[in-house]
């Protein structure tokens, strides 16, 4: 496991340039006939909705105004409900084999020229970029739907000219594949899944036979769930967080140090290189602060990985950096964390600075972790010995912090809130000596950390894990290194690498440092893969299995809530996307509904803003594609989180995913 995590290019500069320009109104010339759908079809034309602007087929956005094209040519209206079903030719098997998959843009009934039986008027097949689905709905789907792996509905209705459904769908379908030949299958949604395998396997040789299935079909492995053995650790992802210098890496250090992971001879060292760098009181953080940048400012600019053992957990500590520039690295590197220390200064100002509403990190990290599906927190008020152990600083400072953390959602009962000096090494690993803290009755640090609840773990699900960091050796072999959110994994599994959908075979594993035979959900591992370019593996993709890929895909749904002191969002806003360990611009193309920030429920379509506090269903489009699933499918890479100007502005959940790249 790498000790440090960084989260790469950073899109603050030149951010905001691309759409400042755009402007919605303009004149339309009088006496001028517009050109029919038709006319507009035939010269290879779309038609924007909201200037009437005839833009050529190649072109995703308006050349005018700048609205993106709807997912199909259409009649110029966008539906809001968007479950519109689908249109697509189906090729023939000689043509198939022949020519590949083929975009359809016709809206005759019948075959095409092709040969092609075109199923409805409401779906496209690309072969660059999937399926489209069509704003306009459809009334003669209300019967017969059948629904992909997605659970998308699409149309089993035939619209060629003469002919039934019955007559050209036989009960048994049947699925047309790649070598032309036809298979007899019963199942639900098996065309747009075969179409799906295709794409796939069009992307890489290894990948050729990839097949898209529903999860519910998947059936784990025995070897898949532990066995508890006595006297084992149950690992927790521990994340380090608070506002700069409220002394997050001398915490850990300290730790680390008392509890034998550090010797002696090593503190030593360090103690005796930051004197001679005249920052004698680093020492402990220089334990984790490894590079020389962060040793000469003296503050911590990426997560850093590091591992202790109480008595009831194998812990791996990610000591976050606080600095509001190195927020992003903080969000990248501390996703996988089950549990939280939430470090406060205790010194006079300190404290107030952190709270800051426009340059404080502590409320910033704590909305953050919250978001990170973190419920169990420790908040430790360190450097009590600035203020001698002040029983009515440490009131104060639990009054104030306590209600802004029961509005970021966390409940009395899973907050502890520990008086602590790590300097003066009290309250950590032992109850405090200092006469001064006799006032306080209740855990130290590392009893606190062993009073929280493990985490539940997806074993019998299909494997998942987020790539975090890629290491490369000089022999030529690639490691991918993160946390495997479902599923497990051993020596010589067969893996999809996303988003090239490429097909390795994992060499060997390692976790914590140590070579293991078998990783399962929740472990922390690197693993080394053979079979595969080193170019392919890439940190924001994901490791899935070869029969369950990840989705990939640019145009997402969300619902966000807004934070407090954030700029109000608007459509054609330009945001930093951020979801598990992946980053991209991205735009967001529609703000859809206003939510009840209570009971959930729509107060207002289609606003022209959202502000501080409010919760809304927004469409997102992303300047790349990258892994992504929905929340109700996969937690961990269903949370986002979207930033401007250098500060969190919203964080919310994937519901749609409305154009997938497959």
């Amino acid at each position: 496991m790498p000790r440090k995590v960084n989260c790469g290019i950073d899109y603050d500069d030149g951010y905001d340039d691309d759409f400042d320009d755009y402007d919605y109104g303009y004149d339309v010339e009088e006496n001028v006939k517009e050109p029919s759908l038709q006319d507009t079809i035939k010269r290879g034309v779309w038609r924007c909705s909201v200037c009437t602007y005839d833009n050529d087929d190649t072109m995703s956005s308006c050349d005018i105004c700048g609205i993106l094209r709807s997912p199909s040519v259409s009649n110029g209206t966008y539906d809001e409900k968007r479950t519109a079903p689908f249109k697509f030719d189906v090729p023939s098997p000689d043509d198939l084999v022949s020519n590949g998959l083929h975009s359809s843009a016709q809206h005759s009934k019948g075959k095409d020229k092709h040969g092609g039986i075109i199923f409805s008027k409401n779906l496209e097949i690309n072969p660059s970029s999937g399926f489209k689905a069509s704003d306009k709905s459809s009334a003669s789907m209300a019967k017969g739907r059948v629904e992909d792996s997605d659970g998308r509905s699409v149309s089993n209705n035939l619209c060629s000219s003469g002919q039934s459904s019955s007559s050209l769908m036989p009960k048994e379908r049947t699925d047309m594949v790649e070598d032309g030949s036809s298979l007899t299958h019963g199942g639900e949604g098996y065309l747009t899944s075969n179409l799906k395998n295709m794409t796939l396997g069009a992307k890489s040789g290894n990948s050729k036979d990839i097949k898209a299935n529903s999860r519910a079909q998947y059936k784990p492995e025995k070897w898949m769930f532990p066995e508890k053995a006595e006297g084992s650790l149950t690992q927790l992802n521990l994340a380090i967080v608070g506002h700069v210098d409220s002394g997050k890496s001398t915490l850990s250090g300290r730790l680390l140090h008392l509890l034998g992971r550090i010797s002696q001879k090593e503190m030593h060292k360090y103690e005796k290189e930051s004197k001679l760098q005249g920052k004698g009181s680093f020492a402990y953080a220089w334990a984790l602060d490894e590079s020389a940048e962060e040793r000469e400012r003296g503050v911590t600019m990426t997560v850093a990985v590091t591992y202790l053992d109480s008595k009831r957990y194998h812990v791996v500590v990610l000591d976050s950096p606080g600095h509001k520039d190195f927020v992003p690295n903080m969000i990248t590197g501390a996703t996988p964390a089950d549990a939280a220390i939430l470090v406060i200064d205790a010194s006079i100002g300190s404290f107030e600075a952190g709270m800051d509403g426009t340059k404080g990190q502590t409320r910033e990290h704590a909305q953050l972790i919250r978001s990170f599906g973190v419920d169990q927190i420790i908040v430790a008020v360190n450097k009590m010995d600035a203020v001698e152990y002040s029983k009515d600083r440490f009131d104060l400072i639990k009054s104030q912090l306590g209600t802004f953390l029961r509005s970021c959602d966390f409940k009395d009962s899973s907050v502890t809130w520990i008086p602590l000096s790590a300097v003066e090494n009290q309250n950590l690993v032992v109850a405090p000596s200092d006469v001064r803290l006799s006032w306080y009755h209740g855990p130290y640090l590392l009893d606190a950390i062993d009073s929280f609840q493990p985490s539940s773990r997806d074993f019998s699900k299909p494997l998942l894990m987020p790539i975090c960091d890629v290491i490369k050796s000089s022999q030529g072999q690639v490691s991918a290194c993160g946390k495997l959110e479902a599923g497990a994994v051993r020596s010589g599994s067969k893996v999809l690498v996303m988003p090239f959908a490429d097909i390795a075979t994992v060499r060997s594993l390692e976790r914590d440092s140590q070579t293991c035979s078998i990783a399962r959900a929740g472990d922390n591992v690197a693993i080394n893969l053979h079979g595969i370019d080193g170019n392919h593996v890439i940190a924001g993709g994901v490791l899935c299995h070869p029969d369950f890929p990840v989705a990939f895909a640019r145009h997402l749904e969300l619902k966000v809530l807004v934070l407090d002191g954030a700029t109000p969002i608007l459509m054609g806003s330009q945001l930093e996307f951020y979801a598990h360990h992946a980053k991209e611009a991205a735009r967001v193309a529609r703000i859809s509904s206003l939510l009840d920030s209570k009971t959930g429920k729509v107060t207002k379509k289609a606003p022209r803003c959202i502000v501080a506090k409010q919760s809304a269903v927004i469409e997102l489009v992303l300047q790349e594609s990258i892994c992504i699933e929905m929340f109700s499918k996969c937690k961990a890479l269903g949370r986002v989180f979207l930033r401007t100007l250098g500060r969190t502005v919203a964080v919310g959940v994937v519901t749609r995913i409305v154009e997938e790249l497959v």
